[in-house]
């Protein structure tokens, strides 16, 4: 089968590998290079232990309170845009306790599927992309938080994860020795892992063209031809492919693409932006978020340390902010507050786009109303984290074999009405 895989993240490429392997002839459309895109900035987390979707109540309300400060880890830029109202308003209505209950098991299941594969991947002599699994730290300074953290660890838990701990000041200090930290504990997830992802994209890449996937790069899907309920043809500002079947994995830029084919997909781009330190003096034994910065630290590589964090619900044409940047730095200084990290210049900052779905969960599945469409995005902040087991259900997916988990939480559809 002839399968067009538009989108060039760590989605499509993992689609595009495991298609490969099942027998199909695969190229990869993008607009770009795909030399940085987002899924080569993020924090590189492998985590069953994010079963917390972004819409949850507690979001909502801090987001209100953080509306009018642009250094805020959860950001949305105030414009007139009907299309984040429509978003807005959806993520209002899903960010519950009763849907978040019902997305935690789903979530822990789907990371764990992907980690089964990156951990296969790490496996193989063409990957060698620093993997770890070591756990990540959840960081906290306030009683608020270690209070939420006892329930957070209850779930883990009851979901299976049975080797998180809650860790009290004393041992948190022992695992992080080197740098005095203002911190009263810590929630330790033995279950998460991390890699570096600049390295997995750039062999995946490399993996991927030495197996004859094709790359069609800098080209812009203009347009769909459909004939009987199938996308017949993709046009691009360049060519014309004619796929059997396509997979749509355009993460931030989805929701236009899609309504190209009559679908309604709310998801709004989230601009997040990280620095990475090479031989830096401020480095950590372990990965960690700093709960109440909403910051990401993680050792990488051996020799580098990447702090990245915000939420800032954009456009894609939206210029970045500095501020953003100033924020992240002040947060990891208010936990470490002997890491003196000047603010960097543009040169050394990355920023990229996350796909915000309307309820925090991807949207994954064939559409109804193409026949030989599968979507796979809206992954948020977990798009890493996910990368792998979406590429292994896409082929599922476009096969018709039983999926590897149940993906009906995931039906890319699910707002269209």
């Amino acid at each position: 089968m002839k399968v067009v895989v538009i989108g060039g993240g760590v989605i499509g490429l993992s689609s595009a590998y495991f298609l490969q392997e099942a027998g199909h002839s695969v190229t990869v459309i993008d607009q770009t290079d795909i030399s940085n895109n987002c899924s080569y900035g993020n924090a590189g987390y492998v985590c069953p232990s994010h079963f917390v979707p972004l819409a949850t109540p507690g979001i909502v309300k801090q987001g209100l309170k953080w509306m009018l400060n642009p250094q805020s880890p959860f950001y949305v830029k105030p414009r007139l845009s009907w299309s984040l109202m429509q978003w807005g308003l959806k993520f209002m209505q899903m960010a519950t306790p009763e849907n978040v209950e019902k997305a935690a098991m789903p979530l822990k299941d789907f990371a764990l599927v992907s980690q089964h594969w990156y951990e296969e991947w790490a496996k193989l002599p063409q990957f060698k992309f620093a993997y770890e699994h070591k756990g990540l730290l959840e960081i906290f300074q306030t009683d608020k938080v270690a209070d939420h953290s006892h329930h957070l660890v209850k779930k883990a838990h009851e979901l299976g994860l049975t080797d998180t701990r809650l860790l009290n000041q004393e041992e948190l200090f022992a695992l992080e020795p080197q740098h005095k930290m203002n911190a009263i504990g810590a929630v330790y997830f033995a279950c998460d892992a991390h890699l570096y992802p600049n390295k997995l994209m750039k062999q995946l890449i490399e993996d991927l063209k030495s197996k004859g996937v094709q790359f069609c790069l800098g080209e812009t899907v203009k347009s769909f031809e459909k004939e009987n309920g199938k996308i017949k043809s993709v046009i691009t500002d360049k060519n014309k492919y004619t796929p059997d079947a396509v997979v749509l994995a355009t993460g931030s830029w989805s929701r236009e693409m899609v309504q190209q084919l009559g679908i309604t997909m709310p998801l709004m781009p989230g601009r997040g932006y990280s620095i990475t330190l090479e031989n830096s003096q401020y480095q950590t034994n372990y990965p960690s978020v700093l709960v109440e910065g909403r910051v990401a630290l993680t050792p990488m590589d051996g020799n580098k340390m990447r702090f990245g964090g915000t939420m800032e619900i954009t456009t894609t044409q939206a210029p970045p902010q500095m501020n953003r940047v100033v924020g992240v730095l002040k947060a990891v200084k208010k936990f470490f507050p002997e890491f003196d990290i000047p603010t960097p210049s543009w040169e050394q900052v990355w920023y990229g786009y996350r796909p915000c779905s309307a309820d925090g969960l991807p949207y994954l599945g064939r559409s109804r109303k193409i026949q030989n469409l599968v979507i796979a995005t809206g992954h948020s902040m977990i798009g890493l984290s996910l990368g792998a087991g979406t590429g292994k259900l896409v082929s599922e997916i476009l096969d018709e074999k039983p999926t590897s988990i149940d993906i009906s939480f995931y039906n890319p559809e699910r707002f269209d009405r």
